[in-house]
């Protein structure tokens, strides 16, 4: 099989009148994106993003009804009378919407620190590329 992928690169490389010696060993070098690459990059991390978002934003009330739900049907086997049902069941929906909350902003922070990261990242990787190109 590797003797295949080697005839494969010779004949690329014969079709387009490239000695070996010439050919670039493109792995090595980081690639280089256009500003109207970069801009649908941005874009579309951004749409990402946003989708997300909206995603987390169903956290807590999900959370909230699925604790209403589990204690409302062992309240109701239980045998509770309806009046100290509906002020346990006030108070677990309000305890686990603010859970909710919590866990939802936690999940935000959590992003917003990779997305730093990437963008620290992305400087680093722009700033060596910069310093390569400048003439020594």
């Amino acid at each position: 099989m590797d003797n295949e992928a080697v005839n494969i690169n010779e004949e690329d490389t014969s079709k387009k009148d490239i000695h070996e010696e010439d050919a670039i060993d493109n792995d090595n070098q980081p690639e280089v994106e256009t500003p109207r690459e970069r801009k649908a990059r941005e874009k579309r991390e951004a749409e990402e993003r946003e989708f997300r978002a909206k995603r987390r934003k169903l956290i807590p009330p999900f959370i909230m009804l699925l604790a209403g739900a589990i204690i409302s049907i062992t309240m109701r086997m239980l045998h509770y009378d309806m009046k100290t049902m509906l002020i346990i069941l006030l108070g677990v929906l309000l305890g686990f919407y603010i859970a909710g909350c919590i866990i939802k902003g936690m999940l935000d922070r959590f992003e917003k620190q990779i997305e730093e990261a990437d963008m620290e990242e992305g400087e680093v990787i722009e700033k060596e590329l910069a310093e390569e190109d400048r003439p020594t």
